[in-house]
C-alpha cells in the first residue's frame, strides 16, 4: 500500500494553532467546511489580586484542535488557515488520529459541552490536601458543593475535627493511611 493511498480518504489530524487561537482557527477550518473538534474543559484561573479562582471554558489542549481532512488534497489549504500554524507530523507526515480517540473524547462532552473528567474521588474516601495554607493535611471526603469546583472535607487534627471547604483542584485522593495512591 502506498503512502499515498493512506491519506487518499479523510482522517482526523491535530492542528497546532497560533497562541490562543483555537477558536479562530475552529471557525476559519468550519469556513472551508473542514469538520474540526475543540474539547474543552472548565480551566480555573487565579486572580492574583483577591486570590479567587473563577472557572471558565478553556481547551483541553491547548493550542491544538482536531480537524478532519483528507491530506492528500486539503493540506496546504489547512496549512494556510488563519489561526492555523501546522498540521503535526512526525518524519514529514501528518500524524492521523483514530476516529476512536475522538469518539472516545466526544463520549466524555456533557449537556454544556464541556468535557467531563472522570472523578474518582467518592464520598467517605481519604484525601490529601495539595496547595494552600492545609498543604498535607489529610480528611475524609464529605461532599461536593453545586457549583462543582469546590468540595467538603472532615479534617482530623491534634484532637480537633473540622469542617472545611476547598477548591476541588487541592485535594487528592490517598489511602486510609494517608499515602498517595499510584
Amino acid at each position: 500500500m502506498d503512502v499515498n493511498e493512506l491519506y487518499d480518504a479523510p482522517s482526523w489530524y491535530v492542528i497546532r494553532t497560533g497562541p490562543r487561537q483555537e477558536e479562530r482557527a475552529i471557525s476559519n477550518l468550519s469556513a472551508w467546511r473542514v469538520e474540526t473538534f475543540l474539547p474543552k474543559l472548565r480551566v480555573g484561573r487565579r486572580n492574583n489580586f483577591t486570590g479567587v479562582t473563577n472557572y471558565v471554558p478553556g481547551p483541553m489542549f491547548p493550542n491544538y484542535a482536531f480537524a478532519r481532512f483528507n491530506a492528500n488534497t486539503d493540506l496546504h489549504q489547512i496549512c494556510y488557515t488563519r489561526g492555523v500554524h501546522s498540521v503535526v507530523h512526525f518524519g514529514g507526515i501528518p500524524a492521523r488520529v483514530d476516529d476512536s480517540i475522538i469518539d472516545l473524547i466526544r463520549s466524555q462532552v456533557g449537556p454544556d459541552g464541556l468535557v467531563r473528567m472522570g472523578d474518582d474521588i467518592k464520598i467517605g474516601d481519604s484525601v490529601k490536601i495539595k496547595h494552600g495554607p492545609l498543604t498535607n493535611f489529610v480528611g475524609v471526603f464529605a461532599a461536593t458543593m453545586d457549583d462543582r469546583a469546590r468540595v467538603v472535607i472532615l479534617l482530623t487534627a491534634v484532637s480537633f475535627q473540622g469542617r472545611i471547604v476547598i477548591e476541588k483542584e487541592f485535594v487528592e485522593k490517598t489511602n486510609r493511611d494517608g499515602a498517595l495512591r499510584c
